[in-house]
């Protein structure tokens, strides 16, 4: 069985809630497994384990926050093994201009360094789901499609 691994940061819980809604989303496509991560109890090394990382966190200054970063930071020291991963991201903010898409892109770079596979949405949140606050039913909407899109990917791959 594939698995993916869910990542997240959430002071407020509204991380965590979008990243509940991805890990839903992952387990709608059969044989994958999803697997639900605060980062603080991740070790980066046990992200060699999964086919899949999907990373969330809230926005601070236009970006990740430090507990993600971190963790990327700490992943410097198996750099290349990640390589050929399907990775996906998403954020929470407390604007609509928050920073948002800016945070899901220094995720997203993060994980392109790696070597990761990373694939858009032609529709809705191109680059990740996005939430203002606590997730709406569009955030919620969106946070399931990443999870399966990303599912779907790791079967193929």
């Amino acid at each position: 069985m594939k698995r993916i691994a869910v990542i997240y940061y959430s002071r407020s819980g509204n991380t965590e809630k979008m990243a509940r809604f991805v890990a839903e989303g992952v387990k709608e496509e059969s044989e994958v497994q999803a697997d639900l991560h605060n980062v603080d109890d991740f070790p980066p090394e046990k992200a060699l384990e999964y086919d899949g990382l999907i990373i969330g966190s809230p926005t601070y200054y236009g970006s990740m926050a430090y507990q993600i970063k971190k963790f990327f930071d700490e992943s410097v020291s198996f750099h290349g093994k990640l390589a050929g991963k399907v990775g996906g991201a998403f954020s929470s903010a407390a604007n609509i201009g928050g920073g948002n898409e800016t945070t899901i892109g220094d995720i997203l770079n993060a994980m392109l360094i790696h070597g990761m596979v990373v694939q858009g949405s032609e529709r809705g949140d191109h680059y990740g789901p996005v939430s203002i606050g606590s997730p709406d039913e569009r955030a919620q909407r969106q946070s399931k499609a990443l999870g399966k899109r990303v599912a779907c990917l790791v079967k193929k791959l």
